[in-house]
């Protein structure tokens, strides 16, 4: 079973860019990975999703903004963000998905305020 550690969050204006990385203990070969986020209040929410061939969904609010992307010799993700929104604001989970296991990171605080 893999461990993951998310890093890049921090504090920033709307419209600006950040970059998530999720590191791995061990191979993500097999695991869909994704992204997701829970803003103070609410549900945690799909953010990105992707397979280890590459295909990728995403949340409709994140369409055209996001872009996740893997590196599996190195047992990495990413999450790209541009065009930041106060509504983007939230704690952000890393997640590997396979046949009766799941596995969740620690999370990693993003915060889109002037």
């Amino acid at each position: 079973q893999v461990q993951l550690v998310e890093s890049g969050g921090g504090l920033v204006q709307p419209g600006a860019s950040l970059r998530l990385s999720c590191a791995a203990s061990g191979s993500i070969f097999f695991y869909v990975m994704g992204w997701y986020r829970q803003a103070p209040g609410k549900e945690r929410e799909l953010v990105a999703t992707i397979r280890s061939g590459g295909s990728t969904k995403y949340a409709d609010s994140v369409k055209g903004r996001f872009t996740i992307s893997r590196d599996n010799a190195k047992n990495m993700v990413y999450l790209q963000m541009n065009s930041l929104k106060p509504e983007d604001t939230a704690v952000y989970y890393c997640n590997a998905d396979r046949p009766r296991l799941t596995v969740w990171g620690q999370g990693t605080q993003v915060t889109v305020s002037s």
